[in-house]
C-alpha cells in the first residue's frame, strides 16, 4: 500500500499540546498517529463523504485474546457484510472515510488503519483485511495497563479534526470493556468533542467491570456516549458483539434520524441505549 501524508508534522503536535500534561504521545506512537492518505484518498486529494467514523478500539490490560479478536474480527466482519455495503452505497456520495485506531493509557495510541475512503466492494475488502493483520491480537502486549477513554475521544476528536475532507456526518465509534481510569476526567473529554459537532457512540464488550461498575452499559451512556441521537450498543454474549457492531455501523452510516433508526433497531438486535442530545 503506498500512502502520503496529507499535513505537516508540526500542526499535529500543536494540537496535542491541548491535550494536557503527560498526554503527548511517545516518539513511535506519534509517527504512527500521524493521518496518512489511502491510495484511493491520495488520487483525489479530498474525501467527501457521507458519514467520517473512527474506530477507536480498546487494548488495555484488560483486553485479552478473546475480547482481541472480538473487537478485530468484528470490525473486519462488519466492512465486509452485505448490510454495511447496502448503507455505504445508499448514501448521497456512496463513500464513507474511516479510520481505525488502539488505545489504552494516557498518550498511547496506535494507528492501524490511516484514514481511508470506503466506496465499492474492494475498498471495504482492503480495510478489513489491514484490520486483520494489523490489529491487536492480546497476544502480546501493546498498550500499558491503564484505559484513558479520555485521551482516546481527544485523539478521536483531532483525527476528525483533520479528515482531508468533508463529511455529512462525524462519529466517533468507542468499543471498551471499562470505565476511565487514568488521565483527565471523561465528562470534560466528551464535551469539547461534542462543541465540535461530532457524535460519540460506543460498544461495550461487557456488561460490568468487576470492582468498579455494575452497570457499564450505564456508565457509557451517562458518561462518555454525546452529540445528538448518540447511543451504545450493548450485545447479550461475546457472539453477539459482531452482528451488533454490523447494526451500529448501518445505522451510523445511513440514518439521518439517528434517534427514529434507534428505536427501530431496538426491536431487531441488542438492547441500545440512546440520547437525542448531549
Amino acid at each position: 500500500m503506498v500512502s502520503a501524508t496529507f499535513s505537516p508534522a508540526g500542526r499535529i503536535t500543536h494540537a496535542f499540546r491541548h491535550l494536557g500534561p503527560g498526554m503527548a504521545l511517545p516518539a513511535a506512537a506519534f509517527f504512527s498517529f500521524l493521518p496518512m492518505l489511502s491510495p484511493s484518498a491520495a488520487t483525489t486529494g479530498h474525501m467527501d463523504v457521507d458519514a467520517a467514523i473512527v474506530f477507536a478500539v480498546d487494548i488495555s490490560s484488560s483486553i485479552d485474546p478473546r475480547n482481541a479478536d472480538l473487537q478485530r474480527q468484528g470490525h473486519a466482519e462488519a466492512l465486509r457484510s452485505t448490510e454495511v455495503a447496502a448503507a455505504i452505497a445508499g448514501g448521497t456520495t456512496g463513500c464513507i472515510a474511516i479510520t481505525y485506531v488502539e488505545w489504552s493509557a494516557p498518550g498511547w495510541l496506535r494507528t492501524v488503519l490511516p484514514w481511508t475512503r470506503i466506496c465499492g466492494d474492494s475498498d471495504r475488502n482492503d480495510a478489513a483485511a489491514a484490520i486483520l493483520a494489523r490489529g491487536y491480537t492480546g497476544i502480546e502486549k501493546r498498550g500499558r495497563g491503564s484505559t484513558a477513554i479520555s485521551y482516546a475521544l481527544e485523539a478521536s476528536g483531532i483525527l476528525l479534526d483533520r479528515l482531508p475532507g468533508r463529511a455529512a456526518r462525524n462519529i466517533i465509534d468507542i468499543s471498551a470493556n471499562g470505565t476511565n481510569n487514568d488521565g483527565p476526567a471523561v465528562a470534560g473529554a466528551r464535551e469539547r468533542v461534542v462543541a465540535k459537532g461530532y457524535v460519540i457512540n460506543a460498544i461495550v464488550l461487557d456488561q460490568i467491570e468487576p470492582g468498579v461498575s455494575d452497570d457499564l452499559p450505564g456508565y457509557f451512556r451517562q458518561k462518555v456516549i454525546g452529540g445528538a441521537g448518540a447511543f451504545v450498543v450493548v450485545p447479550e454474549s461475546p457472539a453477539d458483539y459482531a452482528p451488533a457492531l454490523r447494526r451500529k455501523l448501518v445505522l451510523e452510516i445511513s440514518a439521518t434520524d439517528p434517534a427514529a433508526a434507534i428505536q427501530v433497531a431496538c426491536a431487531r438486535g441488542p438492547e441500545v441505549l440512546f440520547v437525542n442530545e448531549r
